[in-house]
Parts: C-alpha cells; structure tokens; sequence
C-alpha cells in the first residue's frame, strides 16, 4: 500500500476511535434515560437520536456545516464530528435495549438494601448492560469507519487531512489507474468492518444467553 493509502486507514482509525469513545458516556447516559422513561418527551428525544439514521446523511453533513465553524469544518474535527453523529444512534438503541433488559428487581433489591440512585447504576445497572453497552459501541465504530456522505460534506475530501478510506476510494474510483488502490482499501474496509461486526455479533450472543452461574 502506498504512503496515501496507509495515512487514509489510519485517519479512518483515529476518527472512528475517537468518534466512538466521546460517544460512549454520552450514549449510555441518554440510552439510561430514555429505558427508565416514558412519555411524550422521552419519545421525542429518542426520534431525534434517530434521525441521522433516516437523513440522506448529505443532508445530516450540511447540518453539521451550517453548525460549525471555518475553522472546524474541513478538518479532521470536523470528520470526527461526522463519524460520531451518524453512529451515535446505533449506540444508543443498543445500549438502550440492554438497560431495559436488567431486571428491575434486581436494582430494587439494592435499593432496599439503602444503596444511592447512583450507586445502584454504578454497581448492578451498568454492569449488567455492560455487554449490550460494548456491543453499541462496536456497531457505532463499524458505522464510523464507513461514513462517507456527511464527511464529505462537512469536512471535504482533503489527502493527509480529512480523506478517511471510503473518500479515498471515491477518489481512487474517479482516477485513471485506480484500480488497485481501489482493490487494497476495499479489503482493508471488509477486513475492519467484519472485525467490528464479529464483535458486535460475540457480545450481542453472549448478552442473551442466559448465565449458568447466576
């Protein structure tokens, strides 16, 4: 792989790391909430974390663009920004299934037991959505990795810059003599995307099996 092929997977990397680990605690507190409420307000919200997923992600890119600053936009910020907005739903829905799968006896038990609000997510709530949480965030980063629409958008398709691997192979793609760059970073593409989605999958069984040791 060439020097610009190599600097495209590992911006692809960073972003899609950084994009998911500032996502986490924002994710997992929203996906809490919206377990643990209901009504009209609760709703709202959640159709609105929802929303990039249904978007012409074109559309979600100009947002971002309208939002942000030039000294933000059309920097590797900005591909971040991209990368997180669109995976944060798949964060907070699976993070949001696994809270409504803990039992509420058992976080009743602890506070009988006078344990604190927090102390009571702390210690039983989220280690029992710990997996469902982990496996949000492997499918959030999956969806990181291939975001193209609204990084375009807002950040351009800068090599060294903000050129993540799918722009890469979009510019590969409208080049003579592309092709095998084309072919290397499609591999490396399926390669990190069916890593992710092995995870995801791993987590996600192990979440629904019952635990022969409880």
């Amino acid at each position: 792989m060439s020097e610009a092929e190599w600097g495209a997977v590992v911006l692809s990397l960073r972003v899609a790391c950084i994009a998911t680990a500032v996502s986490l605690p924002i994710g997992t507190a929203l996906a809490y909430g919206l377990a643990r409420r209901r009504g009209a307000v609760p709703l709202i919200v959640e159709n609105l974390v929802q929303l990039p997923l249904v978007l012409p992600p074109v559309v979600t890119g100009y947002g971002l663009l309208v939002l942000f600053s030039d000294n933000v936009a059309f920097s590797w910020i900005a591909a971040t920004v991209a990368a997180g907005v669109m995976g944060f739903p798949l964060l907070v829905q699976t993070a949001r299934v696994a809270f409504e799968a803990v039992d509420p006896e058992w976080e009743e038990a602890a506070r009988v037991d006078g344990a604190t609000r927090w102390s009571v997510f702390r210690q039983v709530t989220l280690p029992l959505a710990a997996r469902g949480i982990a496996a949000g965030a492997a499918l959030a980063f999956a969806r990181a990795l291939g975001e193209f629409g609204a990084t375009i958008v807002v950040a351009g398709n800068i090599p060294g810059r903000t050129q993540t691997i799918p722009l890469a192979i979009f510019s590969e793609l409208n080049s003579v003599g592309g092709e095998g760059a084309v072919l290397r970073l499609v591999g490396v593409s399926v390669v990190l995307s069916v890593g992710s989605l092995v995870v995801y999958t791993l987590l996600t069984r192990r979440l629904h099996r019952p635990d022969r040791n409880a």
